[in-house]
């Protein structure tokens, strides 16, 4: 086989013989892994600068061979076609990815400049930059479409990890704020275009695909999980085909059961009756965190939001306009809508398997805020940049409406992500939704733990942490918070409980089983107080064994439901409980037990991270 060259001179170098020092990169990848480490840093920053880079040569190709001809251009094989065709036959890929890697950087250079520029920099991963493509589609050609741009450039800015999950919430957020009536009219026509399909794959098998309410598939989803863990650890099926199993099943009103070669008087899972097992079991909730204001619907945008202001667009033709400011001093959101300060706990449909699959919304159990504000991504940002747009109002930017004359809320739906305003308003008006506010509406503290044990929080406290982390914190984890367990971030000390960890809303954290788990027997240090910019938003470390320190979330679920803000809590009882008596023993002691030891150290080292970073030290003293 013989290897060629393209473009019209051979001057290609193998990246292999370029020199690794030019490029920032070590000699050998023979590194200890502290400073291999690094280099993966690096060199994750070089992947996106090189995707970027691709992105770039794919909008000059579609610029060159596609732009003068796709007005008019009716052939079947129009320019478009085989622009991708001919990228698709140099990089021996497939059509399809070569037209996403067109449409891709099309909508970078176009739609999404400064997200672009922030893959660029390494602030994104390539891998996110899908995800913010396909799900600003609907602002195409929409005169609001740069502030939505810079509403994201914005977020991925500001320091902190994101997991997909938390990239899709952010993006969602962004967009459905900008965009409320486009969203609205989105949902009813999903609603009315709502599908059963089959489609006949190979082997034997089918894909069968129900599109229904996100509320519907979160029950069924739960339904279907519930009654798959009906089996002993001997099941050999992946956990995706007992689902499967279980799936259908409860369509079918067909047994379950294990499939273990243990006798059926070893294995009580052998048999299981779905319409006995639903009817045993108990009613699925689902949790819908939203703010109040959210339920009483849209508000009137603020009059300065509803023109474009964008300085991406020409400037009107009667000023002589400076338009090379960047689009980060515009600002993004409109002001928060001023309202009573209360928090709601909100609406969550609740799904009985009685027998089928069908759904009933019964309950909602989370936490919700007052105010609604189109973008809290960063407040101080937003300010000075609408005060600097209030100088210069009469001379910058176009001036063309960017029909958002109401401003509406979010609802945040575990297991889905982000859903409208009117969605979460549909799922209110359901007789069988319960609705509970977090809080009065005052400034009365809510109880932080509950009054027989200082270590289990309050309901109040429960709701609250789950909404304000929206999924585990763990840097890059997806699982959302309402499955996973409340952390005490500085382990509590059972025995002196004035000398542990705190049970209040600085002091837990939500995270999965599989990190809480390596966080409480690995080597593993995450650390957790207020950022001393802004008390009301946390900063989350994660130590690795190395030493390393990893910043936890960038997106949380204050940029959700800011007024989460308003919602306060006293302060844990300082009343330690009683230690119990122990027996005279004879043996030598240690000075305490291991596990207080353990705890000790890792109070210390969060300490002295803190000391490096000039952050006042933990308030709980060390034991010794």
């Amino acid at each position: 086989m013989v290897g060629m060259q393209v473009g019209t001179q051979n001057t290609a170098v193998p990246w292999a013989a370029l020199d690794h020092t030019a490029l920032g990169l070590p000699a050998t990848t023979d590194l200890p892994s502290p400073q291999a480490l690094d280099a993966l840093v690096h060199a994750a920053a070089g992947v996106a600068y090189l995707k970027w880079f691709e992105y770039q040569l794919a909008a000059a190709m579609h610029a060159e061979l596609v732009e003068p001809f796709e007005d008019e251009d009716r052939r079947e094989l129009d320019a478009f076609t085989r622009c991708a065709a001919t990228i698709a036959t140099t990089m021996s890929i497939t059509q399809g990815a070569a037209r996403t890697l067109l449409t891709d950087a099309v909508a970078l250079r176009d739609r999404l400049p400064l997200v672009a520029e922030c893959l660029r920099d390494g602030v994104v991963t390539p891998h996110h930059i899908r995800t913010i493509v396909s799900r600003t589609e609907l602002v195409e050609g929409q005169c609001y479409a740069a502030l939505v741009d810079a509403d994201i450039a914005r977020a991925l800015r500001r320091a902190g990890s994101w997991s997909p999950a938390r990239m899709e919430a952010m993006v969602d957020t962004m967009v459905d704020r900008r965009d409320p009536d486009a969203v609205r009219a989105r949902r009813e026509k999903a609603k009315r275009n709502r599908e059963f399909t089959v489609e006949i794959g190979r082997d034997g098998l089918a894909t069968a695909t129900d599109t229904r309410p996100a509320e519907d598939i979160v029950a069924l989803h739960a339904s279907v999980t519930r009654l798959a863990a009906q089996v002993c650890p001997k099941d050999t099926r992946s956990k995706a085909a007992r689902a499967s199993d279980a799936h259908y099943a409860l369509i079918t009103q067909t047994g379950f059961g294990c499939n273990c070669d243990r006798p059926i008087t070893d294995c009580r899972y052998k048999s299981v009756d779905v319409e006995k097992f639903a009817a045993n079991s108990p009613r699925i909730l689902i949790h819908l965190v939203t703010d109040t204001t959210t339920l009483t619907g849209p508000v009137p945008a603020p009059e300065n939001e509803r023109v474009c202001r964008s300085p991406q667009h020409l400037p009107r033709p009667d000023l002589a306009v400076d338009t090379s400011a960047s689009v980060t001093t515009e600002p993004s959101a409109a002001e928060p809508v001023a309202s009573e300060p209360a928090a709601a706990e909100t609406v969550a449909p609740e799904t009985v398997a009685q027998g089928t699959v069908a759904t009933e919304p019964v309950a909602s159990e989370t936490a919700a805020a007052p105010s609604v504000s189109p973008d809290r991504v960063d407040v101080s940002a937003d300010r000075d940049a609408a005060a600097s747009d209030a100088a210069v109002d009469h001379t910058r930017g176009c001036e063309e409406p960017v029909g958002l004359d109401f401003v509406d809320g979010v609802g945040f739906l575990p297991g889905i992500g982000i859903i409208s305003g009117a969605h979460v308003r549909d799922l209110a008006a359901d007789p069988h939704t319960v609705i509970r506010p977090l809080g009065d509406g005052t400034d009365t503290p809510l109880p932080a733990t509950q009054p027989s044990n200082p270590y289990r929080p309050s309901a109040a406290l429960d709701a609250y942490v789950r909404a304000r982390d929206l999924f585990c914190t763990w840097p890059g984890c997806n699982r959302p918070a309402r499955d996973g367990d409340l952390d005490h971030i500085t382990e509590y000390d059972h025995t002196h409980p004035e000398k542990g960890g705190r049970t209040s809303a600085t002091g837990l954290g939500a995270k999965c089983r599989f990190h809480h788990l390596l966080k409480t027997f690995a080597d593993f240090v995450d650390d957790q107080y207020p950022d001393p910019t802004d008390p009301s938003r946390l900063i989350r470390t994660i130590a690795i064994p190395d030493g390393r320190t990893v910043l936890g979330p960038a997106f949380t679920g204050h940029d959700v439901h800011p007024g989460l803000d308003a919602i306060v809590f006293g302060d844990p009882p300082d009343t330690p409980t009683p230690r119990r008596a122990t027996p005279g023993l004879t043996e030598r002691r240690r000075p305490a037990p291991r596990t207080e030891q353990k705890h000790a150290r890792r109070r210390q080292e969060r300490n002295r991270n803190r000391f490096r970073r000039v952050i006042p030290p933990d308030n709980t003293p060390p034991p010794f």
